[in-house]
C-alpha cells in the first residue's frame, strides 16, 4: 500500500452498501470462514494509522466486520484474496464503549494495522511482527498476534487496495481468544402494548436479521384468545443484526397470561445467532396482558468514556411527543456539575421509542457516582408511555470511569557493557486495570509491570502501551535510543619503510571516555590520535601487533588490533642475475622494495632490442619467458623509470642482468 493521491479519491463514490461503514459492520464470529466475492469501489474517507506522520491513509474499498472478545487472548486471523497479486490491507479498533463513527478520529482505539504493499495473504499469525506494519513493500504482510480483552467489542476495517472488484475470504484460528458467543439465543422477554395489539418481542442476544420470517411466523402464541395471531413482525435492521422485534396481532389480547415460543418459520428455521446457532424449537417467554400501568423507569445504558450523552431505556414505548426536546424531564447530580442540554426518542413511525437520548452540556472526564432524576419538564409532564399514563418521578444510579493517558508509562534503562535492560512501567491511577504492551524485537505482555527487556544490539528501540480503566482507552508508544554501545576501530599503514613514521586515524563509535594505545614496541599512548610513531630500526623485516583499546563510563572496553610489517629496507634495486628454476630463491627479475615508487614503468629487452616484458607493477615479475616459452640463458637488458614519493623526484634507470639456467 502507497499513499493514495488526492485525484484518484476524487473519483471514488462514497460507501453506502451494508457493511462497507463501520456503522454497519458485519458481525462475525470464530466459528466459520467469511467470504466477500465482490468489494464494490468506494471510500469514507481518510482513517488514522500508528504509521509516521506525513503519509496519508484512506479505507479504500473497504468492509467492516464487527466482533465481542468472550475469552482474553491473541487474535489470529487471515484475509486470503481471491487474486492472490491484490493488496489487501487492515485495521483493528476497540470500540468499547465508543461511536463506531470515532474510528474516524480517535487513533488511540487503534489496537493494530497492516498496510504493507505487498500483494497476497495478510492478517496477524505466530510467525508475524510488529503490531503496525505501514505502507510500502519493505514492511511483512502479517503482524504479531494482537491481545483481546474479554467483554471489549472490536471492528475489523478490511481494505482493498488494489482498483478491482475481486473478493477475498476471512478466517479466524491461531490465537488464543475466543470471538465465537456460547451462550445459547433464546427469546429473553415479551411485552404486550397498552391495547394488546402489538408485543416486542427481546432476544438475548444480537441476532441475524436475516433469519427472522416477516410474516410473523418463526412465532406462536400459547393461551391465546382464539383468532388472535401474529400476522407480521420486524425489527430494526439498517445492519445485518438485531435484538428487538415488534410483532402485530391479528386482535386484542385481553387481560391474562400468555406465552411466545419459537418454532421454525416458513423460511424454515428459527431466529438464528450471528455464529448460525438457532433458538430452539419450543423455547418460550412467559408474559402477561395486565391493565395498563405507567412505564417505570427501566435502566440506563452504561456510559462508555467522556460520556457526553445518556441512554434510558424502557421496556414499553414512550410517546416521543412526551420528551421535552429541552432535557428538562431530567436532572443529573453526583460527583461533579453536570447540566443537561437536550433529549430525544429513537422514534419509529407510530412515533414511539424504548429509549431516551439524554444529551449533556459536556462530557463527564472524571470518575464519580451520579443519579439521573426524571421530573415534570418544561412541557408540563415526565414522559408518558403509548397508554397514555405518566411514568412516575424517580431516578437511576450511573457511574463513570476517569479519563486515561497511556503516556504515564515509565521506562528505565539499566546499560550495561554486552546487554541493555528497558524496566517499562504504569503508575496505578485513574483505576487503569488492563495493559496491553508490545516491544521492538516482538515481546508483549498484559501485566502493569512488564518483565525487562534485553537487548544485545544496541541502537533505537520502542515500547508500546494500550491501557483501559474498562471506561476509557487510549495508546502511546515511546522511543528509546541505546547509544552506550562502543567499538573500537582506527587506521594505519600496512607496511612501513624503516624510517618511516606510522599514522594512526581513530574512528571508534559511541561515548568513548578513555584510548590506549599499545604499539607493540614496548611504547603506549592515551591519545585519541597519537603523534606518528617511529617503530625501532632492527635492520631486519620485524612485524608489531598495534592494539586500541577504548572504554566509557560505564567501565565497559573494546579492543582494535592492527599488524604492521616494518621492512628492512625501502631501497630500489633491480637484481643483476636471477635463476628462473623454481627453488623459490631468486626466480624472478623485479625493481625490489618499491613500495615508495609512484608511476613505476619497468621493462626487460634481449640483446636484439625486443621487448620481451613490461610492467606499472612493482609487484609484477618477469619470469625469463616470453609468449609462454623459456629464454635462453644470457645478459637481458632493463629499464626503471618512476618518481619517489617522498621527495617528488623522478628517475630514469637502465641496467642488465644475467639468466642463468
Amino acid at each position: 500500500t502507497v499513499l493514495l493521491l488526492a485525484a484518484t479519491r476524487e473519483t471514488m463514490g462514497q460507501c453506502t452498501a451494508l457493511g462497507q461503514t463501520a456503522a454497519t459492520a458485519f458481525p462475525v464470529c470464530g466459528t466459520s470462514t467469511f467470504k466477500q466475492e465482490t468489494v464494490p469501489i468506494c471510500t469514507n474517507g481518510i482513517i488514522p494509522t500508528l504509521c509516521p506522520a506525513g503519509v496519508t491513509y484512506s479505507d479504500i474499498n473497504p468492509y467492516w466486520y464487527k466482533f465481542t472478545c468472550f475469552r482474553s487472548g491473541t487474535l489470529g486471523f487471515l484475509i486470503t484474496p481471491t487474486n492472490l497479486s491484490d493488496d489487501y490491507d487492515w485495521q483493528l479498533f476497540d470500540v468499547t464503549g465508543q461511536n463506531p463513527g470515532n474510528v474516524y478520529s480517535n487513533p488511540s482505539l487503534i489496537v493494530s494495522g497492516n498496510w504493507s504493499g505487498n500483494p497476497g495473504v495478510t492478517g496477524t499469525a505466530s510467525s508475524g511482527s510488529g503490531s503496525t506494519n505501514c505502507a510500502g513493500y519493505g514492511y511483512p504482510n502479517k503482524n504479531a498476534m494482537p491481545d483481546l480483552v474479554e467483554g471489549h467489542n472490536y471492528l475489523l476495517m478490511i481494505s482493498h487496495f488494489t482498483q478491482t472488484q475481486s473478493g477475498y475470504s476471512l478466517a479466524f484460528a491461531g490465537g488464543t481468544a475466543s470471538i465465537t458467543d456460547t451462550i445459547p439465543p433464546a427469546i429473553q422477554s415479551a411485552s404486550p402494548s397498552c391495547d394488546g395489539t402489538r408485543l416486542q418481542i427481546v432476544l438475548n442476544k444480537r441476532m441475524q436479521c436475516s433469519s427472522l420470517a416477516p410474516d410473523g411466523s418463526d412465532f406462536i402464541l400459547s393461551s391465546a384468545v382464539p383468532g388472535v395471531t401474529l400476522i407480521n413482525v420486524s425489527s430494526d435492521c439498517s445492519g445485518f443484526d438485531m435484538d428487538t422485534i415488534t410483532a402485530v396481532l391479528s386482535g386484542s389480547l385481553p387481560p391474562g397470561n400468555y406465552t411466545l415460543a419459537a418454532q421454525t418459520g416458513t423460511d424454515q428455521n428459527t431466529i438464528l445467532d450471528n455464529c448460525g446457532a438457532a433458538i430452539p424449537v419450543g423455547q418460550s417467554a412467559p408474559f402477561t396482558m395486565t391493565t395498563p400501568q405507567p412505564s417505570l423507569l427501566d435502566s440506563l445504558t452504561p456510559p462508555g468514556c467522556v460520556p457526553d450523552t445518556l441512554r434510558l431505556v424502557f421496556d414499553k414505548p414512550i410517546l416521543c411527543s412526551s420528551i421535552a426536546a429541552d432535557g428538562s424531564d431530567f436532572l443529573v447530580q453526583g460527583s461533579s456539575p453536570v447540566t443537561v442540554s437536550g433529549a430525544s426518542g429513537q422514534c419509529d413511525a407510530d412515533g414511539l421509542s424504548y429509549s431516551v437520548l439524554i444529551r449533556l452540556s459536556a462530557p463527564i472526564r472524571t470518575a464519580g457516582n451520579f443519579r439521573l432524576y426524571l421530573r415534570a419538564g418544561s412541557d408540563g409532564n415526565t414522559l408518558i408511555n403509548e397508554c397514555g399514563l405518566a411514568t412516575p418521578a424517580g431516578s437511576l444510579p450511573f457511574a463513570t470511569g476517569d479519563t486515561v493517558s497511556a503516556a504515564l508509562l515509565t521506562g528505565v534503562v539499566k546499560y550495561g557493557c554486552r546487554t541493555d535492560t528497558i524496566a517499562y512501567g504504569y503508575p496505578p491511577v485513574n483505576g487503569v486495570d488492563r495493559w496491553t504492551w508490545t516491544f521492538s524485537g516482538g515481546g508483549s505482555s498484559s501485566l502493569e509491570n512488564p518483565p525487562g527487556q534485553l537487548y544485545t544490539v544496541f541502537g533505537p528501540e520502542w515500547a508500546r502501551l494500550v491501557v483501559s480503566n474498562g471506561y476509557c482507552t487510549d495508546s502511546t508508544q515511546v522511543n528509546i535510543v541505546l547509544n552506550n554501545g562502543i567499538k573500537a576501530v582506527f587506521e594505519t599503514d600496512n607496511i612501513l619503510c624503516p624510517t618511516d613514521r606510522a599514522g594512526f586515524a581513530d574512528s571508534s563509535t559511541g561515548i568513548i571516555d578513555s584510548y590506549e594505545w599499545d604499539f607493540g614496541d614496548g611504547t603506549v599512548d592515551h591519545e585519541r590520535d597519537p603523534p606518528g610513531h617511529l617503530f625501532p630500526q632492527t635492520g631486519e623485516e620485524t612485524n608489531y601487533a598495534v592494539m586500541l583499546i577504548v572504554g566509557d563510563s560505564l567501565g565497559c572496553y573494546d579492543t582494535a588490533v592492527h599488524r604492521i610489517n616494518v621492512l628492512r629496507s625501502c631501497y630500489i634495486a633491480v637484481p643483476s642475475a636471477f635463476t628462473p628454476n623454481g627453488d623459490g630463491l631468486n626466480d624472478y627479475l623485479y625493481p625490489l622494495n618499491a613500495y615508495k615508487a609512484d608511476n613505476l614503468v619497468f621493462r626487460v629487452f634481449n640483446r636484439n632490442g625486443m621487448q620481451l616484458f613490461g610492467t606499472t607493477t612493482w609487484t609484477q615479475k618477469w619470469d625469463g619467458t616470453f609468449d609462454g616459452h623459456p629464454e635462453p640463458a644470457g645478459t637481458y637488458v632493463w629499464m626503471l623509470q618512476y618518481t619517489d614519493r617522498d621527495t617528488g623526484k623522478h628517475y630514469f634507470l637502465k641496467g642488465t642482468s644475467i639468466l642463468i639456467r
